[in-house]
Parts: C-alpha cells; structure tokens; sequence
C-alpha cells in the first residue's frame, strides 16, 4: 500500500505556489475521491448517496486552496483505496457545515482556543475492503504529523459508534460529550494537542 502526500509544503499561508502542481495532483484523482468516499458513507449510519459523493467532489477544487491544505490518497496498484483531507481552521471559527454544533459543545473560548489556527481533519474514508487494516489510521497520521504544535482536531457524529470508538483508539481525546442517544456532534482533539488534559470528562 502506498500513500501519497499531497498539498503540505504546495500550499503556505493559503496560496497555491504552482496551480499545475496542484491541478497535476489531488484534483486529478478527483474521480476516485469521489468513489472512495461513496464506497465509505453510503451504508448506514451514514446513508449518503451519490449526490452526496458529488457534493464532495465538488468542494475539493475550494478545498485545495484552503491555509495549509493537506491531502494522504492510499493506493493500491492503479486504485484508490483511501483518502484523508486536512486544513488549518480560520479565525474566526467557521460557521458553516456541523461547526456551529462543535463551537456549542465547546463553548466560544475554548472553540477559539482550542481549534482555530489547528488543523482540522475534514473527511477520512476507506473503501469496505480495507477496513480493519490499519489503514484508516496511517491516513489520519499522515495529514496530522505535520500539525504545529501537535494542534489537529477533528468531529464526527455520535449516529457512529464505530467511528468514535475508532478515533479513541488512536488516542484522540473526546472533547464534547452530547447524548449518545441523540445525533449530535463529537470533537477530538489529537493525541498531540496540548488542551487534550483539559478535556471534560463524561459523567
């Protein structure tokens, strides 16, 4: 299995060096990516569809311009097994997309504190065939290492027990707790960050 780094040191402060580097990179898988990602959401509990999958794949040519973009792809042969896409959030936090539920977990301070200037991982997806491998963590650990200061974060839904359960394991810690009986939104922050002692426990 080969993973290919793309984005970290092309892109500094948010300004692509070279369009045909990136052009010539991560958006020229920008087919497989999509695949990738409907092969990983669409059975349950996340049930996303192709549409979705579309969506996806239609953010990406914004996304590579985001500050400090960073993409791992695994590949398998000639096929795209796995990918995982990271930036650094902004100042002042996002109020897009599940940010606003992660800034009311958190609370303002912290969110500030806490996540913007870290980097934010923004999707990481396996296809069925390699899940239990190992892989899923070798791509958060590539688009994460780099991070200053050990600062990387990340949220996802309690709707999949499997996915948090997966992230503990990696030594992300939990930094919200909403009802696991509800839909609401889950922030980790990576085994590097330096808040993650300050983390709230669950009761």
């Amino acid at each position: 299995m080969d993973i290919r780094i793309f984005g970290d040191g092309i892109f500094r402060d948010g300004i692509p060096e070279d369009d045909d580097v990136k052009d010539d990179g991560l958006l020229a898988h920008a087919s497989a990516l999509r695949s990738v990602y409907a092969d990983a959401f669409c059975a349950p509990p996340w049930n996303e569809g192709a549409e979705r999958a579309a969506e996806f794949a239609g953010r990406l040519t914004g996304n590579v311009r985001r500050p400090a973009f960073t993409a791992a792809l695994a590949v398998e042969g000639r096929e795209v097994v796995g990918f995982a896409t990271a930036w650094t959030t902004l100042t002042p936090f996002p109020t897009d997309r599940c940010h606003p539920q992660a800034e009311a977990g958190l609370g303002p301070r912290r969110t500030a504190e806490w996540l913007c200037g870290a980097r934010e991982v923004d999707e990481l997806a396996v296809r069925p065939v390699a899940r239990g491998t190992g892989l899923a963590g070798d791509l958060l650990t590539a688009v994460t290492e780099s991070a200053p200061g050990g600062r990387s974060w990340l949220l996802t839904s309690v709707r999949s027990p499997r996915a948090v359960s997966f992230y503990r394991r990696q030594n992300w810690s939990q930094a919200t707790h909403p009802s696991p009986d509800g839909h609401g939104i889950v922030v980790f922050l990576g085994p590097r960050h330096p808040a993650r002692a300050l983390v709230p426990q669950p009761l």
